[in-house]
């Protein structure tokens, strides 16, 4: 077994840590793996030093930091031995080259799969052979804004003006799990005047994204066998998020006026009365529509006769070029049946990730005290750096100049659309939101155009996970199509690539 001691390669490069912390780390792997036993006796440093081919100084350091982790134990003129009191091992698996013990790839615990216990309906579980396909030169999004044009020099002078004030330490400390109190106090003066609504920060709690409000809301309202209602097609991670707590969803078509009002007060009827309702009112996702007024005031009755809550999720509220965007419903709601949710991660930059949950005051404290123990609060010095850029007025400024270029980014894309793939495809030129929604020709194959083009070097969707249950008939015969983050350069080059991929599915 000595032997294995004495085949330990290092790497020498400069970029990994110290070769006695490298050979520490071996000789604990080793006795950890069954290898070296308890009592056995080591090599001498000089011995060891000369077969590794390093400075005998190395070894001995080694072996003096072992001894004082309790590994090894020096015996007076004996030499260094593996420490008699530990447990024996059995021996591990050494790969092929016989230097390092093997990971298991599974683990040695039970683990609850919750991926397979709330994938749902056809689109989940979907998935692209990518071998031999290379690393995509384009990549058609599912609605993300540019974050090349994103205002970064603003955000960096706000990081460092802040980190040069006297607040700055207080900041890197622990802080409310509600989020900072500036950035509450600014967003709620924010939404108030773009969203028509009359909150204050105490009705405001910040997460990371859209996502994370979302989970938050879930885990308030839904135990396991509640009924919640959600669009079909709709929003994978959404439902996700329901089915892991256990929720039975109910889906609700869509139509080119929003989610169908009509079979909600149909199913209310009928006593299969929600906990919640999932609902995006403002360019759904992924069909874009809006949810047309008079569903909306509908809804809201419901909501208020039959005692369900309404999440609505408002993801990219900002982006609306056929009129003034639409106020949320959140605006009109006096009686407290709506959780608001929205983020900055699509009027910024994805990775901007802030996000945030309107509701009752009583609502958010509950919410923060669950956000507290999955992540502790958020990162102050960001929420400290944007509530700035709220205040002196750079994001709006920045929607200003960003709403300009994507709407002519989307008549862009639709008109490269008509022109190029007329033939393949059709589709309707969205009232607003990031995205265009589109439905291929019947004997089109989303998942085979898909992957013709990654041969190509573009990414698309493959039509999977925009419908949820298995009678769909044809589920992956439509595509939502991301148009923001590609200029008009880009754009062309990505629908020729994406025309050729067509054209390979036909020939076939």
């Amino acid at each position: 077994m000595i032997r294995q001691l004495l085949q330990i390669t290092f790497n020498k490069d400069g970029l990994h840590s110290p070769l006695y912390i490298q050979l520490e780390s071996e000789i604990i792997q080793l006795i950890c793996g069954g290898v070296l036993k308890p009592g056995q006796a080591l090599p001498p440093s000089r011995e060891l030093a000369q077969s590794l081919k390093i400075n005998r100084k190395t070894v001995v350091k080694t072996y003096e930091e072992l001894n004082a982790q309790g590994w090894v134990e020096t015996r007076d003129r004996s030499g260094v031995y593996v420490c008699a009191n530990l447990p024996e091992t059995s021996v591990r698996t050494i790969n092929q080259n016989r230097k390092k013990l093997v990971r298991s790839q599974q683990p040695g615990y039970p683990l609850i799969c919750r991926s397979s216990d709330f994938s749902i309906g056809t689109g989940l579980n979907m998935e692209i052979n990518t071998k031999d396909i290379p690393a995509p030169l384009y990549k058609i999004d599912d609605g993300f804004p540019d974050p090349r044009i994103a205002p970064i020099e603003e955000l960096v002078r706000e990081y460092r003006r802040f980190g040069k004030s006297r607040l700055v330490n207080q900041v890197l400390m622990y802080g409310p799990e509600h989020g900072s109190c500036r950035l509450r106090v600014e967003l709620a003066n924010f939404l108030n005047r773009t969203r028509g609504m009359q909150i204050s920060e105490k009705e405001i709690l910040i997460t990371k994204g859209t996502q994370m409000a979302i989970y938050l809301a879930t885990q308030l309202l839904i135990r396991p066998g509640d009924l919640v209602f959600v669009p079909e097609p709709g929003y994978k991670d959404a439902n996700q998020a329901f089915k892991m707590a256990g929720a039975n969803l109910v889906f609700i078509p869509m139509d080119e006026e929003g989610m169908d009002i009509d079979k909600i007060e149909q199913l209310c009827e009928t006593k299969k009365i929600p906990k919640m309702v999932y609902v995006i009112p403002h360019h759904h996702r992924p069909t874009t529509v809006t949810l047309c007024p008079e569903r909306r005031m509908r809804l809201m009755n419901l909501a208020q006769k039959y005692k369900f809550a309404l999440l609505e999720d408002d993801y990219d509220f900002d982006y609306h070029f056929s009129s003034d965007p639409l106020l949320p419903l959140a605006s009109l709601d006096t009686e407290g049946y709506i959780i608001y949710v929205g983020s900055f991660c699509k009027s910024i930059a994805p990775g901007l990730r802030i996000g945030f949950m309107v509701a009752p005051e009583v609502v958010i404290n509950e919410a923060a005290a669950i956000r507290k123990l999955i992540d502790r609060q958020g990162e102050q010095l960001l929420e400290e750096a944007i509530a700035g850029l709220l205040s002196g007025g750079d994001i709006s400024r920045h929607m200003k100049k960003s709403y300009k270029i994507y709407h002519e980014r989307l008549e862009n894309t639709c008109r490269l659309l008509s022109q190029e793939l007329g033939t393949y495809l059709t589709f309707k030129k969205p009232n607003g939101g990031l995205a265009i929604w589109a439905t291929y020709r019947e004997d089109i194959s989303a998942k085979m155009v898909a992957q013709n083009a990654g041969k190509l070097g573009l990414k698309i969707s493959d039509g999977t996970n925009y419908f949820f249950q298995p009678d769909t008939p044809k589920p992956d015969s439509h595509i939502r199509i991301g148009y923001c983050s590609f200029n008009e350069t880009e754009m062309a080059a990505v629908i020729d690539m994406w025309k050729q991929a067509l054209i390979l599915f036909d020939s076939k």
